[in-house]
């Protein structure tokens, strides 16, 4: 390389260089006017009315403010500049700050904030890193403390975890220092507002149209369904989806810890956890919950996820005239699901012998659909499974369909194929006896499954 070329690669980079001193002396300025306006804009409106009154009106405030503050200004921001700014402070005084564009974008699921310089999302599967921070950790406490105050919850060092839900829905967790030693972190899983359907999945690939027909069958034929899978592999948007196959004539009752669930049904009963109060009092699990949902009159209970000695409950519900009912649990393949159920109801100190629980479950559950986030980032239905009874002391179970992966194309997509297994399903009599095959053609099970 030449003398001259030498000297045109080392200007380049010195320009490079000033270029990005200067953008970053830009954003700082930037960022100070924004806190400046906001901190402004706070002091002359009411805190206290500030959700109250017109937001048309709070916006004209906040203009006024900017035209004030921006002739003072040595160093004026531009035209997209300032609509930048009246955005973003807008958001600090009416929404969530900086995570009020990833909230509004359609194609985020999940927000990931490891601190307060670090935020994640998750796109059509995968994670990516954003541009987005906030101005330091008591920036990101004060959006945290929004979030948790509009639903009567509280987060500082005596309790230093929450759970919260958004008013759209999604599910907010947060966990501040001591815990957290980088610093807040907050995930928080997005509510789709408009609810999937069945042939979404088939679009997806999740399933096939064949798995669909005959999963909508299985809950109509009030078949006591236990999800099973990993986390973010698609559970509760898959328990949500085959709640719609439950008819309006029946009576739902639903629990979870932060209700997510989209039930579109008529005659739905919604129950939520509590967390205890300021003196540790006062806490409402979701076994609670579940005792009290069987003097509820229910047709079916659906509990969005089992952790805990509530399994215990979930099983004595389904063998008790609950059919129909559902539930997940986290689990990497349907033996382990069983496995976790074990350990919850021991959990429960029912001193049962381990046979004992397993005839439980046996006798409860019907079947396990297992679902898993691949590496290309597509959640698919894994496997479908039917317990069948007990073999000595150990559950049995035996596969109806399955998604069996060939390998991965070079494009990194996972290349397989969902088959069913040619076992006939025991169920299949409950379905001829509740008339749903009479007119339904089923050409995909006449083979393997009807025979």
């Amino acid at each position: 390389m030449s003398l001259r070329e030498r000297l045109a690669k080392v200007e380049v980079k010195f320009e490079k260089t000033k270029e990005d001193g200067f953008l970053a002396k830009r954003n700082e300025f930037f960022q100070d006017l924004k806190a400046k306006i906001h901190t402004e804009l706070i002091n002359r409106i009411d805190a206290t009315n500030l959700f109250k009154i017109d937001r048309q009106k709070a916006l004209q405030e906040i203009r006024l403010i900017l035209e004030e503050l921006l002739a003072q200004e040595r160093n004026p921001l531009n035209k997209s500049e300032e609509q930048k700014l009246i955005r973003e402070v807008e958001d600090e005084t009416f929404g969530y700050g900086p995570l009020e564009p990833l909230l509004s974008d359609p194609t985020v699921n999940d927000i990931l904030v490891n601190n307060a310089k670090q935020v994640f999302i998750e796109r059509f599967g995968h994670l990516e890193l954003t541009d987005i921070v906030f101005r330091d950790e008591a920036h990101l406490r004060q959006i945290i403390d929004r979030i948790v105050s509009r639903i009567g919850r509280r987060i500082d060092e005596s309790q230093p975890m929450v759970d919260a839900r958004l008013p759209d829905g999604s599910r907010v967790n947060a966990i501040i220092p001591p815990l957290a030693l980088n610093g807040s972190s907050v995930s928080i899983r997005k509510f789709k507002a408009e609810p999937l359907k069945m042939k979404n999945l088939v679009t997806f690939g999740t399933l096939t149209e064949d798995i669909a027909k005959l999963l909508d069958l299985i809950v109509r034929a009030k078949l006591n369904i236990l999800i099973s899978g990993g986390t973010g592999s698609g559970k509760t948007t898959l328990l949500n989806i085959l709640s719609g196959s439950i008819p309006n004539s029946e009576r739902i009752v639903t629990i979870e810890d932060a209700a997510e669930l989209q039930l579109q049904q008529r005659h739905v009963v919604r129950l939520e956890t509590r967390p205890p109060n300021l003196e540790g009092q006062g806490a409402v699990q979701q076994r609670d919950l579940l005792r009290n949902s069987l003097r509820m009159r229910p047709d079916r209970i659906i509990v969005g996820e089992v952790r805990s000695a509530e399994a215990l409950d979930m099983l004595q519900a389904m063998n008790t005239g609950h059919e129909g009912s559902l539930t997940t649990v986290h689990a990497n393949s349907p033996r382990d699901a069983l496995y976790r159920l074990e350990t919850m109801i021991l959990m429960a100190e029912s001193n049962m012998v381990e046979w004992a629980i397993n005839r439980q479950i046996a006798s409860a559950i019907d079947v396990i659909i297992q679902i898993s986030r691949m590496s290309d980032g597509v959640r698919r239905l894994v496997s479908l499974s039917e317990i069948t009874g007990m073999e000595g002391e150990v559950v049995a179970m035996q596969d109806i369909a399955l998604f069996e992966q060939r390998g991965v194309s070079p494009e990194g997509k996972i290349v397989g194929d969902f088959r069913f297994t040619g076992v006939r399903p025991r169920f299949l009599d409950r379905l001829k006896t509740a008339g749903l095959l009479n007119g339904t053609k089923l050409s995909m099970f006449e083979g393997a499954l009807l025979s």
